[in-house]
């Protein structure tokens, strides 16, 4: 089996014994959907006008909240250390592990989404733009934050410096996410903020794993 199916293989085994890692996020999620309703009250135009808006910041949040363990475990078991003496180490490795992480914790969110805007009232062309740009962003939301959580492997406690450091390049994704959004709800083209967000997964799918092994360099010494 290659390095990238093993590391994969490994990641899912993980996660199926500690179900919590997943289950945390996702319960995380499906709470600030459904207060937003009781908070701002029931009337449908007002959940169908917000309710794209609150899933995807629902979304930001909840994935937030999974970074801090993406390395924490393998670097309290020192397996991140022989991860990166390994002479597979690589951005290959970083990529299965954020794909592992992305399968695990984002498609969840994604499966549910639908439901959740149906129920609040979002019209299907809203509807399609939204699943559309989370299918498009959710992979960049993942790389950006092994950046992050690379970055603070070495620090205790670090949930509000990774929130820090990751929360003001999730924004861009957010605004043109939004504006996709708010574009297909008045019937005007939006392919070409789908188009900068895929844009941005591709970026940093390309990019981010050859940051994400700097910083672990640097934050296992």
């Amino acid at each position: 089996m290659s390095p990238l199916l093993e590391t994969m293989r490994r990641e899912t085994l993980l996660v199926m014994r500690k179900k919590s890692d997943v289950l945390n996020p996702l319960v995380f999620y499906l709470l600030v959907i459904s207060l937003f309703p009781l908070g701002v009250g029931p009337a449908p135009e007002t959940l169908a006008r917000i309710a794209p808006g609150v899933i995807w910041v629902a979304i930001l949040l909840s994935v937030m909240l999974s970074l801090e363990r993406l390395f924490r475990d393998d670097y309290r078991d020192g397996s991140l250390e022989q991860m990166l003496l390994s002479p597979h180490a690589g951005a290959g490795l970083v990529l299965a592990k954020v794909l592992s992480h992305w399968l695990m914790i984002c498609v969840p969110m994604l499966v549910l989404s639908p439901l959740a805007a149906l129920l609040m009232g979002v019209s299907l062309k809203a509807l399609v733009a939204m699943m559309l740009s989370l299918l498009a962003a959710t992979p960049a939301l993942s790389m950006i934050g092994a950046v992050g959580a690379a970055l603070t492997v070495g620090v205790g406690r670090s949930g509000v410096l990774l929130s820090l450091l990751i929360l003001p390049l999730f924004i861009p994704v957010l605004i043109f996410a939004t504006a996709a959004i708010d574009a297909a709800a008045m019937s005007l083209p939006y392919f070409g903020q789908l188009a900068l967000l895929a844009a941005f997964s591709v970026a940093a799918i390309t990019l981010a794993p050859f940051a994400v092994i700097a910083a672990l360099r640097i934050g296992v010494q």
